[in-house]
């Protein structure tokens, strides 16, 4: 993958983030990715630390989306 692709896949997946904590009234924990330096505009950060952040975020992002999976009750029925 190109820098400009991980550069552009690390904004949208801040886009992702944003959508999600906004439709879930929750937080995502960043702080891996906040501790690394790196933002979607950082374009003269190295392909070496998008690639890091992507990951990171993706990271984060799963994370909370498991955790609020496992959270949602399911009513028992039969059909």
């Amino acid at each position: 993958m190109k820098k400009q692709e991980l550069i552009h896949l690390h904004g949208l997946l801040a886009e992702v983030g944003n959508y999600f904590e906004a439709e879930n009234s929750t937080e995502i924990d960043f702080d891996e990715y906040e501790s690394l330096g790196v933002r979607p505009t950082s374009i003269h950060k190295s392909k070496t630390d998008h690639k890091a952040a992507v990951f990171a975020m993706a990271n984060a992002i799963t994370s909370e989306m498991t955790e609020a999976e496992a959270d949602d009750k399911v009513a028992a029925k039969a059909d």
